[in-house]
């Protein structure tokens, strides 16, 4: 890519509308619902190109030009020289990557963060979530993992059991109507 902002990148991709390659893990993924959001977002067209496997030989040698992977699937690249980063998707910039501007920097709103969590089964008595909440939570919030997960350009988010319950509904709203506006279906 002859771009090495992200505001040149959007004004390359409008300039050049469907000759741009954006490749994911496959439809459905993060990257391919964060690639989505941010052609509508920016206004820009891309040709989103699936993947079974690993993609990054192909990123890496130029045959597509454009991912969302999350950080830690490419961090090592991008401290190598290997791959440039135009942007972080999250709402904030990783304390990972502090020279990398979010997209939100850009296309004001953007924001995409891939997340995990650990769930049960809905009849499991509260005082075994709450345990497993508290154990969870003094884990994620362990200086020496917090330490790991930035350097692998993570962070945790300790939750009550309430708040990821809302967490998880209002995801599942926004990437729903992603998902929808951009008609993906599964691969």
């Amino acid at each position: 890519m002859p771009t090495k902002t992200l505001p040149e990148f959007i004004a390359y991709a409008k300039a050049n509308p469907g000759k741009i390659n954006m490749v994911s893990s496959g439809n459905g993924s993060s990257a391919h619902v964060f690639g989505e959001l941010f052609k509508a977002m920016a206004g820009v067209d891309m040709v989103h190109v699936p993947y079974r496997g690993s993609f990054f030989p192909d990123l890496l040698g130029g045959q597509v030009q454009l991912t969302f992977s999350p950080i830690p699937g490419a961090i090592g690249y991008i401290r190598a020289d290997q791959l440039r980063a135009l942007a972080v998707t999250s709402a904030t910039r990783s304390e990972s990557l502090p020279n990398i501007p979010t997209i939100g920097e850009f296309v004001p709103g953007y924001e995409a963060s891939g997340w995990e969590g650990l769930g049960a089964p809905q009849n499991t008595p509260a005082e075994i979530v709450d345990k497993l909440n508290k154990e969870m939570n003094a884990v994620l919030t362990d200086p020496k993992v917090m330490a790991r997960l930035a350097d692998l350009g993570d962070l945790s988010t300790p939750m009550t059991p309430t708040e990821f319950g809302k967490f998880i509904a209002a995801e599942t709203e926004k990437w729903g109507k992603v998902i929808r506006a951009a008609n993906i279906k599964a691969g």
